[in-house]
């Protein structure tokens, strides 16, 4: 008996080792891209002394995730393969709102839904489109239509409301490039939305 425990021992290993080499294996993590904020706004003028929550934006469950969109025509959507954003498409354009506001600066406080903030305005967006297009040969361009609307709180009352859309073009087919694309179009989309809430409550309230 013990002159056969290191044969079947031996054999149990080849037999494991042999098995590693058929087993599928795990696919590799995908490139993670993430978006900047905003930069450039219009002319500065003096923080509106208003408490703003950004709400995070709503968005269909196709574009509501992690994986970067791509549509081929106008009822197609896919996504590229080994590539994602760092976090849910409506997490990430939330903090990057909140991040667009804090650069310029325009707003006396501004901040989640979740926060600590005794909000008067509310920020409330809808993604129509955030994808990569592609119309032919060649790179796609991107394309972002999110509109937005601000209410006041608490009641939850209308104030205004606006859709903001951008076009990029990629300079080459590959992902990197195309993420520069939407993060160029992203970038215009922020600050025209930083902009245009900025002078909607600086505006005197209507009687």
């Amino acid at each position: 008996m013990t002159r056969l425990a290191f044969p079947l021992a031996a054999l149990a290993t080849l037999a494991l080792a042999g098995c590693g080499g058929i087993l599928p294996q795990p696919a590799p993590p995908p490139q993670l891209y993430r978006l900047t904020p905003a930069a450039q706004f219009s002319a500065p003028q003096r923080a509106v002394p208003t408490q703003l929550v950004i709400d995070a934006p709503e968005a269909e469950a196709a574009l509501d995730t992690t994986r970067i969109a791509l549509a081929r025509g106008p009822t197609s959507l896919d996504y590229f393969a080994d590539a994602a954003w760092t976090d849910r498409l409506s997490s990430m354009l939330q903090a990057l709102l909140i991040a667009s506001f804090d650069k310029a600066d325009r707003i006396a406080a501004v901040g989640p839904q979740n926060g600590e903030l005794r909000a008067n305005v509310a920020l409330v967006s809808t993604v129509m489109h955030f994808e990569a297009v592609y119309g032919g040969e060649g790179a796609p361009k991107w394309r972002i239509e999110i509109t937005a609307k601000l209410v006041r709180m608490p009641e939850r009352t209308f104030i205004a409301s606006r859709s903001f859309a951008a076009e990029a073009p990629a300079a080459r087919n590959d992902v990197p490039s195309i993420v520069g694309a939407a993060n160029a179009a992203w970038r215009r989309v922020a600050s025209d939305i930083v902009d245009w809430t900025a002078a909607t409550l600086a505006r005197p309230p209507r009687s």
